[in-house]
């Protein structure tokens, strides 16, 4: 997915720094309906990944208490799964964060060249 959303966001940038300002509007308008129909696909991957960042971040923090009531030496094994499963979720979690947070960035930019030139 990352690999993914990256070639994408290439494909839009080099759109809005080559096409984009000789481009006629329907040429802008069918760019931006395919981006935004991307967009909402990023934004419910997103969501998705926070539900289950939430749910091992939970998973690890019951783990972590469970080891301190009851020193339980699998308590102890299953607060280390939970972590080493929980630090590449965050990773990718904070990373599709940032990029869905740019390609609202990368819309209105094409948005705003629809938008008539005041004198």
């Amino acid at each position: 997915m990352k690999k993914y959303i990256q070639a994408y966001m290439r494909t839009i940038r080099e759109f809005i720094e080559k096409e984009l300002p000789s481009a006629d509007a329907s040429r802008i308008n069918e760019v931006l309906k395919e981006f935004e129909l991307k967009i909402a696909y990023f934004q419910h991957e997103r969501f998705i990944h926070l539900i289950v960042t939430v749910l091992f971040a939970l998973l690890e923090m019951m783990a972590v208490f469970t080891f301190f009531i009851s020193l339980n030496l699998s308590a102890m094994l299953f607060a280390m799964l939970f972590l080493i499963l929980l630090v590449p979720y965050i990773m990718h979690y904070y990373f599709l964060e940032n990029s869905v947070q740019e390609m609202y960035r990368m819309r209105d930019e094409i948005v705003s060249s629809l938008q008539p030139k005041k004198p």
